[in-house]
């Protein structure tokens, strides 16, 4: 594979992609694009809930973000039989929850 300087930072960059992969500048030297995102910024926090806008369904009250809860499926036998291996044979899923301050009603929301 060839690779080749990065124009903007001198990083490294392999000639089979179009941009540089930690500042973003395309292989002609053009600027990144605006919603580039380097590969090694960390990840952001796992609690943190999308913010959105809500009004409640049922009462049309601002609905608040409450907290990203995750959810298990299946039988507790695995994990507690087999340790961290047995993490792997269990399905879990995290939702963004929302609650009205008014009537008391809670959403939940498929976390990106």
């Amino acid at each position: 594979m060839a690779s080749m300087k990065c124009k903007s930072c001198g990083e490294t960059m392999e000639t089979d992609y179009a941009v540089c992969w930690r500042c973003g500048t395309h292989l002609d030297g053009a600027p990144p694009d605006k919603d580039f995102v380097p590969d090694d910024l960390p990840a952001p926090p796992a609690d943190l809930v999308k913010p959105r806008e809500l009004a409640c369904l049922r009462c049309q009250t601002l609905m608040q973000a409450v907290s990203r809860m995750r959810f298990h499926e299946g039988t507790r036998a695995w994990p507690f039989l087999l340790g961290e291996l047995g993490e792997l044979l269990v399905n879990r899923q995290a939702f963004d929850t929302y609650a009205c301050t008014g009537c008391g009603k809670v959403e939940f929301f498929v976390t990106e």
